[in-house]
């Protein structure tokens, strides 16, 4: 049977098929395009190298190592395992880079919350003045500015064969008395969820520029 334009049911079936298809095919290309314009580009190397981060050629791996975190438990290389790791050298005396580095680090890492980065990035304190920095004090130091974050010290020698591997100089300065101060740097060393050092954010920390690199970091090193 026909209707009033002469069309049978079966060609009218096929026509609204063919609508059907039609709109299905427009309907993903729009969910592609969209996907594309909200998605983050991947930055090069020297782009990266641009917002304040200095990659290597290639991840370095780490010497073993046993530090002290805040709890009093070992800090291991298995620490740095599974995670993307951002290792500041500080200590609680400080009174400008450390602070100002601390608050920087709580802003970059409260912008990973809700994004797909929120679950496997960590961020490390390790001190230089270990002498003054017991665990406990770490522990509170750190957790003053993020309860996430993690508190490390250790042996002198310790700390220092640490640093050296990710290239973060530190030295006691002379004179001060008890209330002596350490020169170090104020880098925040890049470590991929391998345990390898994979580059660094050099200093002063730039928290939007941080940002805008770390997905393009992960992407090279993952």
């Amino acid at each position: 049977m026909a209707d009033n334009n002469g069309l049978n049911r079966k060609q009218m079936r096929g026509i609204k098929l063919t609508i059907a298809a039609v709109i299905g095919f427009i309907a993903i290309v729009l969910f592609v395009f969209i996907q594309g314009l909200s998605r983050t580009p991947i930055l090069s190397k020297e782009e990266i190298k641009n917002n304040g981060a200095y990659l290597f050629e290639n991840p370095r791996a780490l010497q073993d190592f046993k530090l002290v975190k805040g709890d009093n438990s070992a800090f291991t290389p298995a620490d740095l395992q599974g995670k993307w790791s951002l290792v500041f050298f500080g200590f609680t005396f400080c009174p400008d880079i450390c602070p100002t580095t601390m608050a920087q680090l709580k802003q970059f890492y409260d912008k990973q919350t809700g994004t797909e980065f929120a679950d496997d990035t960590q961020v490390i304190l390790v001190s230089v003045d270990p002498g003054r920095d017991t665990p406990e004090k770490m522990q509170q130091y750190v957790k003053f500015f993020h309860e996430e974050f993690t508190g490390v010290t250790g042996e002198f020698l310790d700390i220092h064969r640490f640093a050296t591997q990710l290239n973060i100089p530190f030295a006691k300065v002379p004179g001060g008395g008890e209330n002596y101060m350490v020169d170090h740097s104020g880098n925040v060393a890049i470590i991929n969820p391998q345990g390898h050092y994979v580059g660094f954010f050099r200093s002063p920390i730039n928290v939007t520029m941080m940002a805008k690199a770390y997905g393009s970091i992960r992407y090279w090193f993952e």
